[in-house]
């Protein structure tokens, strides 16, 4: 953590503490918005990579399927859809993520020799290019599951979110 972000949540510590002495203090690695709400940017905030939950949801928030239940206000029946349809998304980027690591080792393999191996270096590229195009269609698969899913004034929410990069897809 930034020693600002420290310094700006111990203001509002100190503030609550003496405004507001029964609220309990939550997400407290979150910086808060204007009127209180949690949030937590993207970018730029000095979170450790494994904490992030963009990387392996696919959607730029710590918790996706809360997040979109609350925003897109989802009933039951979609809220459970919904995380079957996160989870098979959080699945293939996490087996990207695997696929990725067996690639650097191919191309460091392919440079510690006395001689380039250009054939690894080729397998390597390959499986990047493969494990891409797995999550790309992943991606879109569960795009089109999740338009499916919502009522025509939810798609309009959720298309806002993407759109202004709340949601990153």
């Amino acid at each position: 953590m930034c020693h600002a972000s420290w310094r700006e949540r111990q203001r509002h510590k100190s503030f609550q503490s003496t405004h507001e002495p029964d609220r309990e203090e939550h997400h407290g690695h979150h910086e808060r918005g204007e009127r209180g709400e949690c949030f937590m940017p993207r970018h730029g905030h000095h979170h450790e990579e494994g904490d992030r939950f963009e990387a392996r949801s696919g959607f730029g928030v710590r918790r996706p399927l809360r997040f979109l239940a609350h925003k897109l206000d989802l009933n039951e029946k979609q809220i459970t859809e919904l995380a079957r349809i996160l989870d098979e998304l959080k699945t293939e980027r996490a087996q990207a993520e695997v696929d990725d690591r067996r690639a650097l080792a191919e191309f460091s393999d392919a440079v510690a020799g006395d001689e380039f191996d250009s054939s690894k270096a080729q397998s390597a590229g390959e499986r990047r290019v493969q494990s891409a195009a797995k999550v790309r269609d992943t991606l879109i698969n569960s795009l089109k599951q999740i338009h499916a899913l919502l009522s025509p004034e939810q798609r309009q929410r959720l298309a806002y979110l993407i759109r202004t990069g709340v949601l990153a897809v």
